[in-house]
């Protein structure tokens, strides 16, 4: 019954598909394929999007004649700028990299940290359908009907799968925090080495990339009284 009833939906939404307007006075919003994106949760995720960053610009940097680098650390560096400038120059010299103190003849390593914000509460769809057990550590993705889980796992090995599969995801709702990290390396005359990446990061901990919350308004603890006539 479920499954016609599923394919009586499909061929209802075909038909509204076919029907749709040709012309429209702006594009249709549609979304994007489904991408995963990093939230960054403990100074251990800076360390490792830093490593994954200076293995990409030294892929670049391999393409051009050896020359020493100079980290360019923001005068006012937030926590995220100055661990990501520190743990930088870590793997650069443990990969053999001259990394040196001043920016006379070297080439220069600039860091730009962009914070934005976006609403609150966007949604995430994490699975196409209901998760179901087909057996000790087997999973389904059914479209049709979703058994109790809790009822029908079995074992010890059906935990532990169905712990891997959600993993994967981080906790909680989706971040309105997002950063876009770009590394930049020039001299005066052109760039180097470029990347730019893009990370979710946990909103509790926005000032860590500097973003200041206005304080909330405090309630106003007078009131003011018209009096008429006499007393």
């Amino acid at each position: 019954m479920a499954l016609k009833t599923a394919m009586a939906l499909a061929a209802g939404l075909t038909l509204l598909a076919g029907c749709a307007s040709r012309y429209t006075p702006t594009p249709l919003a549609a979304n994007f394929p489904t991408t995963k994106q990093a939230k960054l949760q403990a100074a251990y995720h800076w360390g490792v999007i830093s490593d994954n960053i200076e293995k990409r610009v030294v892929a670049e940097l391999k393409k051009s004649p050896p020359r020493p680098v100079y980290i360019n650390e923001p005068k006012d560096a937030t926590p995220f700028q100055h661990a990501l400038a520190t743990q930088l120059t870590t793997s650069l010299v443990n990969d053999g990299h001259v990394v040196s103190r001043t920016p006379a003849g070297s080439l220069k390593v600039e860091m730009d940290v962009q914070a934005v914000t976006f609403s609150a509460n966007r949604p995430q769809y994490r699975y196409h359908g209901e998760r179901a057990i087909l057996g000790s550590g087997v999973w389904l993705l059914s479209e049709i009907e979703a058994p109790a889980l809790l009822n029908v796992a079995v074992g010890a090995g059906a935990w532990d799968a169905y712990d891997w599969f959600n993993a994967q995801f981080a906790p909680g709702d989706t971040p309105k925090t997002e950063i876009i990290v770009t590394v930049s390396v020039s001299d005066q005359y052109r760039y180097v080495a470029r990347s730019t990446s893009a990370y979710y990061v946990a909103d509790s901990d926005r000032i860590l990339y500097g973003i200041v919350d206005p304080k909330p308004e405090e309630p106003k603890l007078t009131r003011t009284f018209q009096v008429r006539g006499d007393m």
